[in-house]
C-alpha cells in the first residue's frame, strides 16, 4: 500500500498531536496509508548520540522514508520563527536526495505549534517550505473552504495546520485545530493518490 511520509520533531508533545491527527486524515482516504517518523534531538557537544531507536514515539526517519514515501508532512515547532534545528539538521543531510530528485513531483504540507499567538507560526511554515521547494515538492496547503479555518481563536492558517499551545506547552488541540489538521492530512492524501496514480 502506497504511503505518505509524517516526519515531526515535537518537544513537548503538541506537534506530535497535530502529527496523529494528520494520520487520520491520511488514513481516511482508501488505499494509502501514513508513515510516522521523528528525529533525534541534536546536542551541543559532539560527541553526543541517540539510541538508534527511540524509548518511546515513532522511530527515528531514514533517508529511505523519503523515496518510499508517495507525499510527505512536515511538522516542527516554533525556534524564533523557524523550524527547529533537529528538523533542519535533518534536511542538512538530504543532498543525495535532493541531487537524485527523489522527492520532486511528490506532494507535501507542513504543521507547527507555537507558545505565543504571535510566536511566528506562519514564518515557520514557510521556513519549512524552502528544502521541500529545493527538493521539487509540490506545496498543498489549507484553502479558506475548510470553515474552521475562518473560525479558530487558536492555531490554523492557509499555510498550514498549527497550535497555539500556550506559554505551559499545552499540546491539547481545540476542535478547530483538530479539524483542520485532519483535513491537511486528508487532502493531501486524495492529491498524492491522484498524482501517483
Amino acid at each position: 500500500m502506497p504511503e505518505i511520509l509524517v516526519l515531526y520533531y515535537s518537544h513537548r508533545g503538541s506537534v506530535l498531536a497535530l502529527a496523529q491527527q494528520i494520520v487520520r486524515g491520511i488514513e481516511s482516504i482508501e488505499g494509502v496509508s501514513a508513515r510516522l517518523r521523528t528525529v533525534p534531538k541534536v546536542s551541543t557537544v559532539c560527541a553526543a548520540t541517540a539510541p538508534e531507536i527511540p524509548s518511546t514515539g515513532a522511530p527515528y526517519a531514514e533517508l529511505a522514508d523519503l523515496a518510499e514515501c508517495i507525499g510527505l508532512a512536515l511538522g516542527s515547532p516554533t525556534r524564533f520563527g523557524n523550524m527547529a534545528a533537529p528538523m533542519k539538521y535533518f534536511w542538512d543531510s538530504t543532498a543525495g536526495e535532493w541531487s537524485a530528485g527523489t522527492l520532486a513531483g511528490k506532494p507535501a504540507c507542513v504543521f507547527t505549534s507555537t507558545a505565543s499567538a504571535h510566536g511566528g507560526q506562519e514564518s515557520t511554515l514557510l521556513s519549512m517550505m524552502l528544502p521541500l521547494l529545493h527538493h521539487g515538492m509540490l506545496l498543498v496547503g489549507l484553502p479558506y473552504g475548510e470553515a474552521a479555518l475562518s473560525s479558530t481563536r487558536g492555531g490554523g492558517t492557509p499555510y498550514g495546520a498549527s497550535h497555539l499551545a500556550g506559554a505551559a506547552g499545552n499540546p491539547t488541540l481545540s476542535d478547530e485545530e483538530r479539524q483542520l489538521a485532519f483535513a491537511q492530512g486528508r487532502r493531501l492524501a486524495s492529491i498524492a493518490m491522484r498524482l501517483a496514480s
